[in-house]
């Protein structure tokens, strides 16, 4: 039974298992991320994330859900940046590939990560809300008192839906609090449930929110602390030039032996 070395990272709340993989002696794959995110019988979070070399990037992250499914991650990813920093892969500025394809990302201060995210042209309003896939797909409900949603309850119901129960999606309920100010909570396909936050959810709703007057840079609320999300739109509809800008941090390490 092999001992594998790890670390923990939060970035907002939401906490992730980061591995240097870079020799490929932990043999990855479903059944591995469902063991170590198992918050009962493993390490617990909500993601396993790898670090593996690539050929012509700074680094591959490899990010498994904890159902083992995989995806991207916004906040996995800026924590996959300062994890590649401290194991001296990268200086302040990287670019590395991600499910979705290469993403560059600059180290601000200390632990604040700011990440480009992929084009988006496919905001589109649907029966339940507005469809937006930011590298995962979402949606963006909007409610008057976000606080008081029954996220779990009300998420799962669309989640499950015969729209969505085949390939899941991530549902973001939203209350705007000002022109560049919104609150979000968001209930994660593959967590199963409410996270502190999510990085590719606070971006689609970022973006869904231009179209109810929201300016960029907008301001992002999470009941795991703040972020900042900043994009163009052109005038076919196309955001680009989106950043997802948000604290990473290391928690603590430790190893742990695996079948």
């Amino acid at each position: 039974m092999p001992t594998i070395s790890f670390y923990k990272y939060q970035a907002t709340g939401n906490d992730f298992i980061l591995i240097d993989n870079r020799d490929n002696s932990v043999k990855h794959n479903e059944s591995l991320a469902l063991s170590l995110c198992d918050r009962k019988f493993g390490i617990g979070s909500d993601g396993l994330i790898l670090i593996e070399n690539h050929d012509t990037l700074d680094f591959d992250m490899v990010f498994y859900n904890p159902d083992g499914s995989k995806s991207l991650c916004g906040n996995g990813s800026r924590c996959a940046v300062n994890f590649a920093h401290k194991l001296g892969l990268i200086n302040s500025e990287t670019t590395f590939n991600a499910f979705d394809g290469s993403h560059e990302a600059e180290i601000l201060n200390g632990t604040e990560v700011r990440l480009k995210m992929n084009d988006v042209h496919n905001v589109m309003l649907k029966a339940d809300g507005m469809f937006v896939d930011t590298g995962s797909p979402h949606l963006v409900v909007y409610e008057n008192n976000v606080i008081g949603a029954d996220v779990y309850q009300k998420g799962k119901a669309i989640r499950y839906n015969d729209e969505f129960k085949a390939t899941g999606i991530n549902i973001n309920f939203v209350e705007i609090v000002s022109n560049n100010e919104i609150f979000v909570r968001t209930y994660e396909r593959g967590v199963e449930n409410e996270t502190l936050s999510c990085g590719t959810g606070v971006t689609a709703a970022a973006l869904a929110s231009e179209s109810k007057g929201l300016t960029s840079p907008i301001d992002v609320k999470t009941k795991g602390g703040r972020l900042k999300v900043e994009f163009k739109k052109d005038e076919n509809n196309k955001f680009s030039e989106i950043y997802l800008i948000g604290p990473a941090k290391e928690v603590f390490k430790g190893t742990i032996d695996i079948d």
